[in-house]
């Protein structure tokens, strides 16, 4: 039966593991041999010993898949994150050493229940947004082997959107956590600076340097956050999560996106990306939100600044006693980047950071007059050749929408939003200032589901929108309410004193009957699936219900009502009531009325 699995996102094996039908032992043989199908793609630098990875796995046996957050996910870290007892090379043989302690991050990961796979191929010291400047080989597109995989988190990216692992670790200074999940199908999640500790990390520019997240949703991206935003005392520039909204769900109607301004948009060229952007503002706008346009000129500034200015002496400093001896070692172009830091003077530095500040100051403004951000994760995409003719130039491009983000201390996530003519992904990055993490969370998700792109190279279907939400602390998943349990209705109070909260209304796909159960008291809708020929889009409202409540409150759905599947006009599916279908011969059908509102109104 284990070997039915393939999508391996969160849901999907936890629901698995959950019924006992599957075992994490079953998980890391499915794994083991598709990465043996995938040697040629340069993902790897260091594979675990099979021994050890069915170990770890073996090991979970007599624990509680409910308990462990992670429980039998496997991942995968980029090969500039310590694992004890393994080489940490950051893509340079001659670099590598042997850690005796594994990164922080790590260890809160297999804690958790997660199984370790292997450290992942990358750009030489992080440096690039391309995947082909390493020694270990140049790492391909899941897509098409012609194009670049992004970097510098290459083989974490291609391994989640391959099937490889679950979830896995990159890193993210200039934009390498998000460019690499942009071109592969995934999600790339760059939490606040500071928010994951980056002990245990080789450092890129220590200042700005974050751990970043690959996975094949935005749901699961954020429950691995939930796992590891941990403060580490032991870190210098690990910061408490003081979060500005837990909520990781706003309503949308109303939500104030900023875009950067038609003129200041740069495609360099691809057109299949210009119109991808438009069709994405366009789901924005379906989806209740304001778009707003944004002057992006000091953006790119700030953006410049980070290759164009002192940060280059910082990546310099990261690794300048080796770069001093051995200069030989270097890739070539990561050897004339970093070598461009020796001659900057501190007189320079200050300057920059005057500028930054500066900078700062004049875009302050634009966040009280929206409440996130969104831009293409990337502008275009290159071949490998073409990367190859033109390797300092072309990657600069690539850095456009993501170079400033952490120079400007935001949190950000990019998404999958669409495929060009020739099947590769487009995606989009969702923004905001640090802290806000959770407040892009819910409407990231919304977007990836209305592109309809499904997860990874395979495009696997997305999992149920079952959202947990962080309000105070507590999870909460999303039910879709119908009749008298809609705000100001009778029955609303039994949502309300359960600490229930509405996130937005909408509709239902086209594909529901509804009919008026008026022997109940006081009165109910009953909502029933149809075909699309025959159907009618139901309004709704959607609200966050606490997990910890949930179970009381349908103990009390009378029969024949339930709780059940309902489709979304935007696709996605949650739970909602429903009826069975032998309840409705011979009650009033109001189908036509899609609103029971509208019904009451008229009784």
């Amino acid at each position: 039966m284990h070997n039915k699995v393939q999508s391996l996102d969160f849901n999907r094996l936890r629901e698995r593991y959950l019924s006992s039908n599957l075992k994490p032992t079953d998980v890391v043989k499915i794994v083991l041999e598709r990465i043996e199908k995938e040697l040629d793609k340069a993902i790897w630098i260091t594979l675990l010993p099979k021994k050890n990875i069915i170990t770890a796995a073996e090991k979970l046996s007599d624990k509680d898949p409910k308990i462990l957050p992670l429980y039998g996910l496997p991942f995968a870290i980029k090969d500039n994150i310590d694992f004890a007892g393994f080489p940490t090379t950051a893509a340079c043989p001659e670099y590598a050493y042997l850690p005796v302690l594994s990164a922080p991050v790590v260890d809160i990961l297999i804690a958790a229940g997660a199984i370790l796979i292997g450290k992942t191929n990358m750009d030489q010291f992080a440096t690039g947004l391309v995947g082909t400047r390493s020694p270990y080989g140049s790492c391909s597109n899941a897509f098409d082997p012609k194009y670049i995989s992004g970097g510098s988190s290459a083989g974490s990216a291609v391994a989640v959107s391959a099937g490889l692992v679950s979830f896995s670790l990159g890193t993210d200074t200039a934009g390498s956590g998000r460019v690499p999940a942009s071109f592969n199908n995934i999600v790339g999640l760059k939490a606040s600076r500071g928010l994951i500790s980056t002990r245990g990390v080789v450092p890129a520019c220590r200042t700005l340097d974050c751990v970043s997240i690959f996975a094949l949703n935005v749901a699961d991206a954020y429950e691995v956050l939930d796992v590891v935003s941990v403060f580490d005392k032991e870190d210098a520039f690990s910061r408490k999560g003081n979060f500005k909204s837990k909520v990781s769900s706003d309503i949308s109607d109303g939500l104030k996106i900023g875009v950067p301004a038609k003129d200041d948009l740069k495609f360099f060229g691809n057109h299949d990306y210009e119109r991808l952007f438009a069709e994405a503002l366009n789901n924005c706008a379906e989806l209740g939100a304001e778009i707003k346009e944004v002057d992006f000129t000091p953006f790119y500034e700030v953006a410049r600044l980070l290759y164009e200015g002192p940060w280059v002496a910082e990546r310099y400093q990261a690794i300048r006693k080796f770069f001093d001896q051995k200069p030989e070692s270097l890739h070539p172009v990561i050897h004339e980047i970093i070598g461009g830091g020796i001659k900057i003077t501190a007189a320079e530095a200050f300057a920059a950071d005057y500028r930054l500040r500066e900078l700062r100051r004049i875009i302050e403004p634009v966040w009280s007059n929206i409440d996130m951000m969104l831009m293409p994760t990337a502008g275009t995409i290159y071949t490998k050749d073409e990367v190859e003719k033109n390797p300092v130039e072309l990657n600069s491009y690539l850095g456009t929408y993501t170079n400033f983000m952490n120079l400007l201390d935001l949190c950000g996530v990019s998404i999958p939003a669409g495929f060009q003519k020739n099947n590769l992904p487009f995606g989009i990055t969702i923004a905001a200032p640090a802290f806000y993490d959770y407040k892009i969370q819910y409407f990231a998700d919304l977007l990836h589901r209305r592109a309809n792109t499904g997860m990874g190279a395979k495009k696997w279907p997305l999992p149920d929108l079952k959202v947990r939400r962080k309000i105070d602390g507590m999870d909460t998943l999303t039910l879709a309410v119908c009749g008298a349990h809609m705000s100001g209705l009778p029955l609303n109070t039994e949502l309300i004193e359960r600490g229930a909260t509405l996130i937005r209304t909408c509709k239902s796909a086209k594909k529901y009957r509804f009919y008026a159960l008026e022997d109940f008291m006081p009165p109910r809708p009953g909502m029933v699936r149809s075909s699309a020929a025959v159907g009618f889009a139901i309004d709704l409202e959607l609200w966050s219900v606490p997990i910890s409540r949930f179970g009381e409150f349908i103990a009390g759905i009378p029969s024949p009502l339930g709780i059940g599947s309902i489709e979304l006009e935007d696709g996605s599916i949650v739970k909602g009531f429903i009826c069975e279908s032998y309840a409705v011969q011979g009650a009033r059908d109001i189908s036509k009325l899609g609103s029971w509102r509208k019904y009451i109104s008229m009784s």
